[in-house]
């Protein structure tokens, strides 16, 4: 609603839980103006029949979603792996102060920065762990599956509702990659995502 937008401008939470069908700004919209200026995680709240507005949501920059009716618990553990996963990373921050070189881009752990040709690249947390897990994979072939599981810490995979891909598909257009003639990320049919060794 606009109240919970006007109350966001001055608030600025860890993670966000929005649903998709709200009074006077639907869910999409409010994610809409959110990612244009912060990128913490938000998980969307949908209706059975929304599947295409669940799509339209992770290619807006949402990270996670879950479908009603739900289990209260289900929310809650998948809001703390959210935050979980930020804590994670953090801590690696501050053990390792790693930064990822490829080519033109550079992924910096320690600041959360993604960098291309010196030009600073915003994206959602999952967009970062999974170009994260790329870059430390390098030359290493990651099906979705793989990728999901190790950022969600969650078993369950549904190949219906690929999230991963729209990620990835995200991802390339925020780094100017292209599917056809990848710079970055390479798709491999059957098998997943790869960045291939920089010879």
């Amino acid at each position: 609603s606009q109240d919970a937008m006007e109350y966001l401008e001055d608030n600025i939470p860890k993670a966000l839980i929005l649903d998709i069908m709200m009074p006077k700004i639907d869910g999409l919209t409010m994610l809409t103006k959110i990612r244009e200026k912060y990128y913490y995680p938000v998980v969307l709240v949908t209706a059975k029949n929304e599947d295409l507005d669940v799509i339209k949501g992770l290619m807006l920059g949402s990270d996670d979603y879950i479908k009603k009716p739900f289990n209260p618990l289900e929310l809650v553990t998948r809001v703390k792996a959210l935050l979980r996963r930020i804590e994670v990373y953090e801590e690696l921050d501050k053990k390792q102060k790693m930064i990822f070189q490829y080519k033109d881009l550079q992924l910096n752990l320690e600041t959360r920065d993604c960098y291309v040709k010196g030009k600073k690249i915003d994206l959602t947390t999952t967009e970062f762990e999974i170009l994260t897990l790329l870059l430390m994979n390098i030359g290493k072939k990651l099906s979705s599956e793989w990728i999901y599981k190790s950022i969600t810490g969650d078993d369950y995979y549904n190949m219906a509702y690929n999230s991963v891909a729209t990620h990835i598909r995200n991802l390339r257009i925020k780094l100017g990659d292209s599917f056809e003639n990848p710079h970055y990320i390479k798709t491999v049919w059957g098998e997943g995502y790869v960045i291939e060794k920089n010879d």
